[in-house]
């Protein structure tokens, strides 16, 4: 295996008997290069020898597969098939069946991927590939608050959506999609930022030429404490010191921050996090700090990190997701995945809430919000997260955009969105917060659109009774769409009855001159909700 130089990284274990074939790739394990002893699938579908994952796992590992992208190693099954088929191979080839590879050489073949990984310079090929067409379209600079934006207006539109979010108004639980800063996220006192500097023989003031090469020194350092020092020192500068954000977010540092995000050393690795979302906080930084290759380092850090380290790569992803420019580079780098299962999962609650918001704002994207739908059970979970009050608000602001493509919506129908989201109407105690009201309309309101199944299935839910309730009672925005929803469900005389189209299985009264003239009333009443 391996003669040839194309795979210089894999370490082969596999002997096999004199006179033997060399086995096929697909039965050979990606990490240790042989014949698979124990073979597993993984959550993102290769097969690999048990304990290379379990040795990945435990070393917080991804390694880089031949076609450049990354497994996820959360979920593991075992592979009767593939076992099988090994065997059978080696009966017909005279081979000895495989046995387990030895732990120790194995640890050291996955610690050499390791370090050739993390030495890697630059940007990764694939991402280079994906962000060259981004070069063109350079941001566009504006003066980032100091706190979070004053004025908040009550719609928030997607680019390419006729749909628009409610966003919550009166003391929500959680931050606003709208908040600038992650929950990680918090600033000190400049008199407690001087402290603390002093303590490092520094002072607070904007760094010149010889503070600035001293803090490039400790980062640069292969001492584990001078990179401890500097990237506290770094997180410490820029917490509070927006000109400083935006006067070191330079090439040469991020690339340095970029070596420390996967240290082995938890404090190296928290703080060199914190100094990005600290970076990250500038819109002028937000492009360049994608462009450095920071996502799939952020992705694996949320897929096996430390949970503090967790918080800080969910808050860097939504912090890098308000950036238009990013939104579809970031879930083309395969942020979507551990997004989803980071707001499931996660032991910590700013975590989870990030990991919301983030997918909240990558989702206003079309091209994801068709990858979160086919994630396995994705809209599944939103749904099932939806019916807890706890989590209801920053779930509906998801599926309102998850309903406005025709995937989304097709997947929500299928999943008896209907009745769940009527069901959380009818349970008004529960659900108190007009705005969450608000959205459960909206996204109903979405799946009706060009939706032949809609009707059926809000009868069967008995929309027609809450959502009158919520014509009579709600608030104008609620009242509003719900006005609209009962005329969809009682049938115009301008609108197609799609239930006898659906029964009769053809159309012949049916103009569709008149249909065409409906879908553009609601394409343009839907922009002032």
């Amino acid at each position: 295996m391996g003669g040839n130089g194309k795979h210089r990284w894999k370490i082969s274990f596999y002997r096999s008997n004199s006179g033997s074939k060399n086995p096929p790739k697909e039965l050979l394990c990606p990490i240790s290069g042989s014949l698979i002893s124990d073979p597993v699938v993984v959550s993102s579908g290769q097969t690999f020898e048990r304990l290379s994952v379990q040795l990945c796992r435990e070393l917080g590992f991804s390694p880089k597969l031949e076609d450049g992208t990354r497994p996820d190693f959360s979920t593991v099954i075992p592979n009767f098939a593939i076992k099988s088929t090994i065997q059978n191979w080696c009966d017909r080839n005279n081979a000895q069946h495989p046995q387990p590879p030895d732990s120790i050489a194995l640890e050291k073949a996955v610690r050499a991927l390791m370090e050739k990984d993390r030495v890697e310079p630059g940007i990764r090929v694939s991402e280079r590939e994906l962000l060259r067409g981004m070069a063109e379209r350079p941001p566009v600079r504006y003066m980032h608050a100091a706190t979070e934006l004053g004025y908040r207006v009550d719609h928030f539109y997607s680019s390419s959506s006729e749909e628009s979010v409610v966003i919550p108004s009166a003391s929500p639980p959680t931050p606003l999609p709208f908040a600038t800063r992650p929950s990680c996220y918090s600033s000190s006192s400049s008199s407690e930022i001087t402290a603390e500097l002093q303590t490092l023989n520094l002072n607070s003031s904007l760094p010149g030429c010889e503070e600035e090469e001293q803090l490039m020194t400790k980062l640069r350092s292969s001492e584990v404490i001078e990179q401890e020092e500097g990237v506290i020192l770094l997180r410490k500068l820029t917490r509070t010191k927006e000109e400083l954000r935006i006067s070191l977010c330079t090439p040469r540092l991020l690339s340095a921050v970029g070596s420390l995000v996967v240290s082995r050393y938890s404090t190296v690795q928290q703080n060199a996090l914190a100094s990005l979302v600290n970076l990250s906080l500038e819109k002028a930084n937000k492009v360049k700090i994608v462009r450095s290759g920071f996502v799939p380092h952020l992705v694996d850090v949320l897929k096996g990190g430390s949970s503090e380290s967790q918080e800080h790569a969910a808050g860097a992803l939504f912090s890098l997701a308000l950036e238009e420019d990013n939104k579809m580079a970031i879930g083309v780098l395969g942020a979507l995945p551990p997004l989803m299962h980071a707001f499931v999962r996660a032991e910590s609650e700013r975590t989870r809430n990030d990991s919301a918001l983030a997918l909240y704002h990558l989702t206003l994207v079309e091209s994801n919000r068709v990858k979160l739908v086919k994630q396995h059970n994705a809209v599944q979970t939103l749904l099932a997260l939806a019916k807890s009050p706890a989590s209801a608000g920053r779930v509906l602001l998801i599926l309102c955009n998850l309903a406005s493509c025709n995937e989304g919506r097709s997947s929500m129908l299928d999943a008896n969105a209907v009745e769940c989201l009527v069901g959380m109407l009818r349970r008004r105690t529960e659900f108190d917060s007009e705005s969450t009201r608000e959205n459960c309309v909206a996204a109903l309101y979405a799946l009706s659109h060009g939706s032949m199944r809609f009707r059926g299935l809000a009868r069967e839910a008995n929309a027609v009774e809450v959502l009158s309730e919520i014509e009579k009672s709600g608030s104008e925005r609620a009242r509003e769409k719900a006005n609209r929803l009962l005329m969809v469900m009682r049938g115009r005389e301008d609108e197609p009855n799609w239930d006898s189209v659906l029964d009769s299985g053809s159309g012949p009264g049916l103009d569709p001159t008149r249909y065409r003239v409906v879908r553009n009333l609601h394409t343009a009443n839907s922009t002032t909700f």
